[in-house]
């Protein structure tokens, strides 16, 4: 797993051990970055279900301001750190070590805005996808910046739903197995 484009374009990345985390290919953030490009620049990127950070990472190589890496997992968070320690990645990150939903809450208490949102749960999980998109579409919207993109990564064979309270799915790109699934705010 490498890095993609921008200021740490080549460089490899550590993914957990074992069968825990499915880091997000690379083929896969390629489209996710091309599809992402004009909003990149000095954006603050949520990535929920960090895995190893990889999507993250990839969006401050490409000129985020800021990343937030979420995740619980204690080998995942390892993963992240040493990817970041490696990269020389100082300042422009926070880590948060806890469930998903109470990350979210918690960003929204603090008054913290994303521009843009990745997620990418366990697809064995799928009430993950309810819970997060739920919240950021619904109690916790406050943690979308205007204009904010969402970006759930899934299943090809899953459908997610069209609307999670006023997030509205605008788009689907499908890869191999995977999908990509783009929702906005939708009045």
């Amino acid at each position: 797993m490498r890095v993609i484009a921008g200021q740490f374009r080549s460089r490899l990345l550590q993914a957990p051990r074992g069968l825990d985390t499915r880091p997000t290919s690379d083929r896969l953030r390629e489209t996710l970055f091309n599809v992402l490009a004009p909003r990149i620049a000095d954006a603050v990127f949520l990535d929920l279900y960090a895995g190893s950070g990889a999507v993250g990472i990839e969006a401050l190589s490409r000129g985020a301001r800021e990343a937030i890496f979420v995740e619980q997992a204690d080998a995942a968070m390892k993963a992240i750190r040493g990817n970041l320690s490696v990269l020389g990645i100082r300042g422009s990150y926070a880590l948060e070590q806890r469930g998903v939903a109470a990350a979210i809450r918690r960003l929204a208490e603090q008054g913290r805005a994303a521009d843009i949102v990745f997620l990418d749960p366990p697809y064995a999980e799928g009430s993950e996808y309810d819970s997060a998109l739920g919240l950021l579409g619904g109690e916790c919207r406050a943690v979308l910046a205007s204009g904010a993109v969402v970006v759930a990564e899934h299943e090809k064979r899953r459908d997610l739903e069209a609307r999670y309270g006023s997030l509205a799915r605008s788009r689907v790109l499908k890869q191999g197995d995977a999908a990509l699934s783009f929702y906005s705010i939708e009045e």
